[in-house]
């Protein structure tokens, strides 16, 4: 039954908060506009401030719960890992939107929160920092990735968890390649604060 809880993290994981919120505001379908990903800093440009932190929050929360399930039924640390592994998963490759789906930071900031709330709050602060400094979302979302796995080391966490969160941030970087690209060729778009409908 344990192994059944990582199948229930990839389904938590497959339902895309920005397209819900998207038909639920009247807005236009995020995967066809602006960056095309189905994420908060992509609703944040077509619909305002209010929909995108409804839809940060749906998929930090579909991220944690999973792992918060998993804590209260298995203390295995292969389990934890793989549930939040698959629920990172889930978002990417969602089995209920054709498979195509965002490129998971704020749903595997909400699985480091069941894992380590101290590892997320260092994640935060460096994300918010970079954010803040660069107002490039996807240049703090890198930097807060790279040193993902270090800060799960520098804590202690089992090995198993380690490795989870060292491949979530190798699927991070792929998931930005293009992000990347745009970044060294000085044409990446930046956070735009204005908009507050």
């Amino acid at each position: 039954m344990n192994y059944l809880i990582p199948l229930m993290g990839y389904l938590f994981g497959s339902v895309s908060s920005a397209i819900i919120v998207a038909k639920m505001m009247g807005l236009d379908d995020p995967r066809t506009q602006g960056s095309g990903n189905p994420g908060a800093t992509n609703v944040l440009r077509l619909g305002g401030k209010k929909a995108a932190i409804i839809t940060l929050a749906g998929d930090v929360l579909k991220g944690l719960l999973p792992v918060i399930i998993a804590k209260s039924i298995s203390d295995d640390p292969l389990i934890l890992a793989l549930t939040a592994f698959a629920t990172f998963l889930g978002h990417l490759y969602p089995v209920f939107f054709g498979f195509k789906g965002g490129k998971g930071v704020a749903t595997a900031i909400g699985a480091i929160i069941g894992l380590s709330p101290a590892m997320a709050g260092l994640l935060f602060i460096s994300w918010l920092a970079v954010a803040i400094i660069t107002r490039y979302s996807s240049l703090a979302a890198l930097m807060a990735s790279a040193a993902a796995p270090v800060y799960a080391w520098w804590l202690g966490l089992p090995a198993q968890i380690i490795f989870a969160i060292l491949l979530i941030a190798i699927m991070l970087f792929w998931r930005h390649r293009e992000n990347i690209s745009r970044l060294l060729a000085g044409g990446e778009s930046k956070i735009n604060l204005g908009k507050t409908q």
